[in-house]
């Protein structure tokens, strides 16, 4: 399965994230618990250069609480402070202004020295398509607000969006294409349902999720669909947990797609309970 990128939305995201860079302090890097490698633009380091950084772990509620700790370390051993959070309930937003503050303090007391008056921190958040952007900044900001996207126009008056007093947030488009040079990205990305199921072989996906959770959660997957063995032959396991749910087509064959579609819902549903697809040692 190729699952294809944007380059063109790349270099106009690049460019409208590294024009911004000079207007905030602090850049919010918005990545996926589940997938904190498959879910980061392989570019960012780059393009965010020596800007102080906060990763920001969302959706920490789906995702497997030991290995999220794992990644807190992993980033901190690298530098770089990680929070988790779950924009979608408000978990974690207070942290993220302490954290913030923390990472900052010297570069405040330094412009405190020079006679500068204290003033809101300013922030940008950049991540992929679907990390949750825009749940997370109407959860700072506690109230909607307009959609920030790829609109033209959109970005030309400079909008800051107000968290608090400590905080202001800048309203640009900040998004950043993932880049599908590894397959097993694209398909962590399709599992995770970063991307639109329309553009899929969709069953690829599945069986990529039965051989993940039959290596890492086989207790998971066996208890789930009642089966007795993790079977080596994926079409026998499609069979099988086509019989268990009633997936049959006239004639009584099994109805793979249907298959398909319930594996699929299930994993994103935490059918099979919170789980991580990554370990740190997948981030060089």
């Amino acid at each position: 399965m190729t699952i294809q990128w944007f380059p063109g939305h790349m270099a106009k995201a690049r460019r409208q994230v590294t024009e911004k860079l000079k207007l905030v302090d602090i850049i919010f890097e918005l990545v996926d618990a589940r997938i904190p490698y498959s879910s980061r633009n392989p570019m960012i380091d780059e393009i965010i250069q020596h800007k102080p950084r906060l990763v920001l772990l969302n959706k920490a509620d789906m995702a497997d609480r030991e290995k999220t700790k794992q990644w807190i370390m992993h980033f901190q051993k690298k530098g770089i402070k990680a929070l988790a959070i779950n924009s979608q309930a408000g978990q974690g937003m207070k942290e993220i202004v302490q954290a913030s503050q923390e990472i900052l303090q010297e570069k405040f007391d330094r412009m405190s020295a020079k006679g500068i008056k204290p003033r809101a921190i300013r922030a940008m958040i950049v991540g992929i398509p679907n990390a949750g952007k825009s749940t997370l900044i109407n959860r700072l900001a506690k109230k909607n607000i307009a959609k920030t996207g790829n609109t033209p126009g959109v970005t030309k008056a400079q909008q800051w969006i107000k968290v608090g007093k400590e905080l202001e947030l800048l309203d640009t488009p900040g998004i950043l294409w993932p880049k599908f040079e590894d397959q097993e990205v694209g398909l962590k990305l399709a599992l995770t349902g970063a991307i639109k199921d329309t553009i899929l072989n969709l069953q690829d996906v599945a069986v990529y999720a039965l051989r993940f959770l039959g290596e890492n959660y086989p207790e998971r997957l066996k208890e789930r669909f009642k089966l007795e063995v993790i079977y080596e032959d994926i079409v026998e396991m499609f069979d099988n947990i086509g019989k268990q749910r009633g997936c049959f087509m006239s004639g009584g064959q099994i109805d793979y797609d249907k298959v398909t579609e319930i594996i699929i819902r299930e994993f994103r549903t935490e059918k099979f309970g919170s789980i991580t697809l990554e370990q740190p040692d997948h981030d060089s």
